[in-house]
């Protein structure tokens, strides 16, 4: 289990939060960027750790950045890519927790 996924993921969501306030003064963009780029790198850290739940925190991370960028898909490029990126890490994720239960 890797916490790699999770710190690029943490790091592009605060990095597009924040290009997205510059650009637009979004404030939606930057605390929706930030909250999600933390709750990613929260998780990394802990996965790193070996602390309970880090990967859990992965795959919530990943479900709450699918659920609101799905919806965006067709917009342009950047809902798009967060929503394939998103449900690429969500997938990883997943399938490292459930070979775990097992």
């Amino acid at each position: 289990m890797s916490a790699y996924p999770a710190y690029v993921m943490g790091t592009l969501c605060i990095v597009g939060g924040i290009t997205g306030f510059a650009r637009t003064r979004s404030i939606p963009s930057l605390v929706a960027g930030v909250g999600v780029g933390a709750l990613y790198l929260y998780s990394a850290n802990s996965i790193r750790n070996h602390t309970a739940n880090g990967l859990e925190f992965a795959l919530g991370a990943s479900a709450i950045l699918l659920l609101s960028s799905a919806p965006r898909f067709a917009k342009g490029p950047v809902p798009a890519l967060l929503t394939v990126t998103s449900a690429v890490t969500g997938a990883y994720y997943g399938q490292t927790v459930y070979n775990l239960r097992q």
